[in-house]
């Protein structure tokens, strides 16, 4: 079993900055693909942004050049830096791990095993 807690959410005005981080515990990171997802209210979850265990990105297109993913498998802990926030970055932010394909990154939410619990985002206008 992995276990996933997210951090980092707040409140932030628009065009601020936040960094989300998601620590792992029951194993070890590095042979997943980690992903990003959100949902705003009302809205189904969507795919933000992950990274493969061999280091390949993808980016929804709604955040690229604003956010970025990283990962630190020593600490066990994957990343999200979210720049140049907007309101409609509004959502609880989760992540999630795949192992089945470690290798690749899905935008689809049902390939991934693991999900954290959730943080709250929050952009004023």
């Amino acid at each position: 079993q992995v276990q996933l807690v997210e951090s980092g959410g707040g409140l932030v005005q628009a065009g601020g900055s936040l960094r989300l981080s998601c620590a792992a515990s029951g194993r070890t990171l590095s042979s997943f693909a980690m992903g990003w997802f959100r949902q705003a209210p009302g809205k189904e979850r969507e795919f933000v942004v992950g990274k493969s265990n061999g280091g390949r990105t993808n980016y929804a297109d709604s955040v690229k050049g604003r956010f970025t993913i990283s990962r630190d498998n020593a600490k066990n802990t994957v990343y999200l830096q979210m720049n140049s926030l907007k309101p409609e970055d509004t959502a609880v932010y989760y992540c999630a791990a795949d192992l089945a394909r470690g290798w690749y990154v899905s935008p689809d939410g049902k390939e991934y095993d693991y999900w954290g619990q959730g943080t709250q985002v929050t952009v004023s206008s």
